[in-house]
């Protein structure tokens, strides 16, 4: 069983900056892509950014030059720093990953989510 454990959200300053965490754990191969996704009240769930197992990354137009993840492969951990924090950028934020089970006879990937944190950013 595959979970996934978010933190580092909260209420902060405009111009202020976060860092989130989640991380993976039960038994798996790899995890192929890792994305952070957020949903402010009333809209839909919005694509922040994607990082993938050769560190190739997505973003958003909205926090290009703002956001930054990153991942770490051993701890099975993907990291969103987000900085210059707008009020608009208030929202849940979700960690997405691929996973890729594997053995000598089967190879699939599944895609989870974890429970989501808050990030509220006003004065």
């Amino acid at each position: 069983q595959v979970q996934l454990m978010e933190s580092g959200g909260g209420l902060v300053q405009p111009g202020g900056s976060l860092r989130l965490t989640c991380a993976a754990s039960g038994n798996m191969f790899l995890i192929f892509a890792m994305r952070w996704y957020r949903q402010a009240p009333g809209k839909g769930r919005e694509l922040v950014a994607t990082i993938f197992t050769n560190r190739n990354t997505n973003y958003a137009d909205s926090v290009k030059g703002r956001f930054t993840i990153s991942r770490d492969n051993d701890k099975r951990t993907v990291y969103l720093q987000m900085d210059d924090l707008k009020p608009e950028d208030t929202a849940v934020y979700y960690c997405n990953f691929d996973v890729v089970f594997q053995s000598d006879y089967y190879q699939g990937t599944y895609n989870y989510w974890g429970q989501g944190t808050q990030v509220t950013v006003s004065s």
